[in-house]
């Protein structure tokens, strides 16, 4: 055999590894597991971030993410491995079906990661150069921010309820915009 064709022979064996690979690792990715008190348990790590023991495997670190953060926090809850790639271990169909220190854990690391202040009072939003300037009060004191003038930076999620992005990429929350003054929503009128 030639030195070529043993290559283009190792190179379709490479190829054919590489094909089962990536189709055990897709049903992988499409296989649901659902995670809960029976085959799951979570604990802090010293660092304060959580870890994971599962059946099969224990992990170190997870990430935490909500599938519906704004509309259902309490369910569907993604757990995922802490590097770059963020494969995703399992879902937590309903915290309320763990014990209440897993419930804890878990709420804990979807506060530190969907950290959203609540907008209570608006002191003032100037409009300048397609910038707009916040001056306003939430749940965790007196904030400044600055948001673009375009259509995604406001956006309703209910007749009441806002969700205001800023430049940073910080959220923050309008419950119910009915509830502040009639002054404060007027100077609201041009972004909402």
């Amino acid at each position: 055999m030639s030195e070529q064709e043993n290559n283009q022979s190792n190179l379709l064996d490479l190829e054919e590894f590489d094909e089962e690979a990536l189709k055990k690792e897709s049903e992988e990715l499409l296989e649901m597991r659902f995670l809960n008190g029976e085959n799951a348990q979570f604990s802090r790590t010293e660092g304060g971030f959580l870890s994971l023991k599962t059946k099969d495997k224990e992990y170190d670190r997870v990430g935490v993410y909500l599938t519906f953060p704004l509309t259902n926090p309490e369910e569907f809850i993604s757990i995922r491995e802490a590097d770059e790639k963020a494969k995703e271990i399992g879902i937590v169909e309903k915290i309320s079906v763990l014990s209440k220190d897993q419930q804890d854990m878990l709420r804990e690391q979807i506060k530190l990661r969907y950290f959203m202040p609540v907008i209570t009072k608006v002191l003032d939003v100037k409009d300048e150069y397609g910038y707009a300037y916040w001056n306003v009060i939430t749940t965790f004191g007196a904030c400044r921010f600055t948001t673009q003038m375009s259509g995604d930076a406001v956006v309703s999620l209910s007749d009441s309820r806002f969700l205001v992005t800023d430049i940073d990429g910080n959220r923050y929350e309008i419950p119910d915009f009915y509830q502040l003054g009639v002054m404060e929503r007027k100077k609201l009128d041009l972004f909402i």
